[in-house]
């Protein structure tokens, strides 16, 4: 077992025992505060997925983000008014139900991920990073203006949404669903890069002209990974919603998706579990320095340029090498 194994498996240990700690000692806000890590962590394994396996720096990763957060609102609000999203020649209803939200959330997130790659992926480099900016920002500004569902008030949702089998009220098992998918999302982006698809992707991002040497388009594998990408960030999205039973434009800002950078930096890009470390991190200060000083994100810079300038890996690689996860 290699030290980023090790590391890997403590790190998700304490994840999961930490809320069951708190619920064991009547500690809600702890489980709530552990249910933002796991899921702000998911929607970090999405971006890592584009960044770190295909090497597409994106600033736009809130727009999924918020796509999935809306995707949840507009269903949960129709379903508690008791009012059909369309109602013409066929009725479409909203809905309380988790995993139909969640597909909505993932299949909305994975079209929007394929139509803005198709346009993005025909440049490259800080080209890329603006044009994905600007798609965040155009959504930015549609969910302020769309005043059918709260415009820049946002939009509240009264009662969770439900699970089969499940009191998704109670934090500790709300926390459970949460902890349960970024587990599974995790396994999966590790059977990804170590995939066939996988190693393809790895080397289109250092070497696209032997990619296309070999038969492979470079584009293909890097559209394919920004839709996977996408689809896992929406899912995270359409997850916060449900923690805050509230959705706003400030999902879709551009503030959002430096947040979900700064967690993947943190904890290390092209890590597996660099997301959850940095997530965590990043909930930790906030929660304990937030109550010190509204000033606390400069704690959070200086964090954040210690370890770009002395821990290239991230956490995780100041912890278990420069051998990288995914490797």
């Amino acid at each position: 077992m290699t030290r980023e194994t090790l590391l890997n498996a403590l790190v998700l240990l304490a994840l999961g025992l930490l809320p069951v700690w708190a619920h064991l000692s009547d500690e809600p806000f702890t489980i709530t505060l552990a249910t933002r890590a796991a899921i702000l962590a998911l929607a970090a394994v999405g971006l890592n997925i584009a960044l770190g396996l295909g090497g597409l720096v994106s600033l736009g990763h809130a727009l999924f983000f918020g796509i999935g957060g809306y995707a949840m609102g507009i269903l949960a609000s129709h379903a508690q008014d008791y009012t059909p999203i369309y109602d013409g020649a066929f009725t479409v209803p909203g809905t309380k139900s988790m995993p139909v939200i969640w597909l909505v959330a993932v299949a909305a997130s994975a079209m929007a991920a394929l139509l803005i790659g198709l346009l993005a992926l025909r440049t490259a480099g800080v080209y890329f990073i603006m044009i994905t900016l600007a798609f965040g920002q155009m959504a930015f500004f549609f969910a302020i203006s769309w005043n059918a569902y709260g415009g820049e008030d946002g939009l509240s949702i009264y009662v969770r949404n439900s699970f089969p089998g499940l009191n998704t009220l109670v934090p500790i098992q709300f926390f459970g669903l949460c902890f349960g998918l970024l587990c599974l999302i995790l396994l999966a982006s590790h059977l990804l890069a170590r995939s066939p698809f996988g190693l393809a992707l790895n080397a289109a991002r250092q070497s696209p002209d032997r990619v296309m040497a070999v038969g492979l388009d470079p584009k293909r594998l890097q559209l394919v990974a920004f839709v996977l990408s996408g689809a896992v960030t929406g899912l995270a999205g359409a997850l916060f919603a449900d923690l805050n039973r509230f959705v706003s434009p400030t999902m879709f800002s551009w503030q959002t998706s430096g947040e979900i950078m700064v967690f993947l930096i943190l904890g290390g890009v092209a890590r597996l579990c660099g997301p959850v470390i940095g997530a965590a991190v990043f909930v930790l200060l906030e929660h304990w320095l937030g109550g010190l000083s509204e000033f606390w994100h400069i704690w959070l810079g200086l964090l954040l340029l210690a370890v770009v300038l002395f821990a290239r890996g991230g956490l995780v690689g100041l912890v278990a090498g420069r051998a990288r996860a995914h490797d």
